[in-house]
């Protein structure tokens, strides 16, 4: 290979790594019928002018396997917290205790569990495209090269290289999709 020619593989295998980051993230906030202090992660509560995070206006814990805790530091924004919790979509009504906030978490019954595997999909779905969008920054890379002389033999090595990257994210997120609606689907 060339010295001068370089596409950096480096770089686009981090930025698919950076992908299925995310997708654990958005995995891990799903509810699977368990308590985990991770489903609140993606909450935020307007607090002192700005959005923030659950976890830093209080203490999440899960004392419990269908029980989470938070026990909100400031008695000023119990009532964001739990109103935040009330309108993020998670399907869970929060008791407030003073300024601790219990999320029971019921039992998902065959309909929720189906809906959740649709948006695990589309969880999946998502990182499939922001890796094929870093393979198609990986082809343009190369496009450049080969018009600034890349033999053919050496296009064909990195185009090949650059396909196997990205099959190898692409079947990774669909293992992990089989994983996560199967434990979803578990009763």
């Amino acid at each position: 290979m060339s010295e001068d020619i370089e596409i950096d593989l480096d770089d686009l295998k981090r930025r698919m790594d950076g992908a299925m980051t995310a997708l654990r993230q958005e995995f891990a906030s799903l509810r699977t019928g368990r308590a985990s202090a991770s489903m609140v992660e993606p909450i935020t509560v307007e607090a002192y002018g700005t959005q923030t995070p659950i976890n830093q206006v209080g203490t999440v814990n899960v004392p419990e396997p269908r029980m989470v805790t938070i026990n909100v530091w400031d008695k000023s924004l119990v009532n964001k917290v739990e109103k935040a919790i009330r309108e993020s979509g998670l399907g869970i009504n929060p008791q407030m205790n003073g300024t601790i906030i219990m999320l029971p978490i019921p039992e998902l019954n065959e309909e929720r569990r189906k809906e959740l595997t649709k948006v695990a999909g589309q969880y999946a779905e998502q990182a499939r495209v922001a890796v094929r969008n870093v393979r198609r920054d990986g082809m343009e890379q190369l496009k450049k090269a080969k018009a600034q002389g890349m033999s053919e033999d050496e296009h064909k090595l990195w185009h090949d290289e650059i396909q196997e990257l990205t099959d190898s994210h692409i079947k990774t997120i669909d293992d992990a999709l089989e994983t996560k609606q199967s434990e979803i689907m578990q009763v």
